[in-house]
């Protein structure tokens, strides 16, 4: 595998002081993956995830970089959720191409609300040095797409359980309750229909930068996580969304046995290796060779 290092880097944003962590080829590298932090968490990521990411992505070639928003981790300034951070994101790219001067292009990888904020990002910058993202189960939380996504994916497994129809037939006291949360997200999701279509609520932005950006996009969808069913109900239910994950720039993998985080080992690298082999088809500047290390 080729060799790489790892670094601090400390830059500004709006008066604040942010600090990353660059993994960096000795090679030097054309193509940097930027790694977006969904929140509330720091640079390293659950169970270590962000760190093995970007030492996976510089062991084969590829400079990466994770960072803290403001007010996160080792970061100064306030707190700031997933939809306030472009300043942040912009700073970040300036430094990560500061840091590498040979860089050709910068891919944003996000997971979760990061996924959502590399979206965000280039709906209002529309900036020119992001040739690519990497999206693993993007955030579209409302009341009304969580109560779809139990309507569907809960309720609806257990109307199919005989266990589930012997409880109501003998009149079950906590089956009972079941029931009235499921009429409850039903009525949820019924009255928020009319005012999200009133409105462009963040998950409509969302669906313009997808239907707009022009390049190759990998979409990652774990099978075992309500975060990701939530975004495809969303995505073949809504009206902004119609169509945009029909794409041809879009590249989708549903991995069935993953959790939100890709926990396992056996997730967390088939997610890695995914990522490369498409990095591999973006940017034929990088050697097959060393991806498939």
């Amino acid at each position: 595998m080729t060799a790489y290092t790892e670094e601090a880097v400390q830059f500004a944003c709006c008066g604040e002081q942010l600090l990353g962590v660059l993994a960096r080829p000795n090679v030097s590298p054309t193509c940097g993956v930027l790694i977006v932090v969904g929140g509330p968490q720091y640079r390293a990521g659950s169970h270590r995830q962000f760190v093995l990411l970007a030492r996976r992505m510089a062991a084969a070639g590829i400079a990466a970089m994770r960072f803290d928003y403001r007010g996160m981790g080792d970061s100064t300034g306030e707190l700031r959720n997933f939809e306030n951070v472009n300043e942040d994101i912009a700073a970040a790219i300036d430094a990560m191409q500061q840091a590498c001067p040979g860089l050709q292009e910068i891919v944003l990888w996000g997971l979760c609300d990061a996924a959502s904020a590399a979206l965000l990002y280039w709906e209002e910058r529309k900036d020119p040095r992001v040739a690519g993202l990497c999206l693993l189960n993007p955030w579209v939380r409302s009341e009304a797409t969580l109560a779809r996504a139990h309507v569907k994916h809960y309720y609806g497994q257990r109307m199919l359980q005989r266990e589930f129809w012997l409880k109501l037939l003998r009149g079950d006291v906590a089956l009972a309750g079941s029931i009235k949360g499921l009429m409850r997200s039903v009525r949820l999701w019924v009255s928020h229909q009319e005012e999200a279509e009133a409105q462009r609520p963040f998950q409509a932005r969302m669906a313009s930068a997808l239907r707009k950006f022009p390049g190759p996009v990998l979409l990652i969808v774990s099978g075992d996580d309500y975060t990701a069913k939530e975004f495809i109900e969303c995505a073949n239910s809504d009206a902004p969304w119609s169509g945009v994950l029909d794409r041809s720039n879009i590249r989708r993998l549903d991995m069935h046995e993953a959790d939100h985080t890709f926990s396992t080992i056996h997730c967390r690298i088939e997610a890695e290796q995914a990522m490369l082999g498409w990095l591999l088809e973006c940017d034929k500047r990088i050697p097959a060779s060393i991806l498939a290390n």
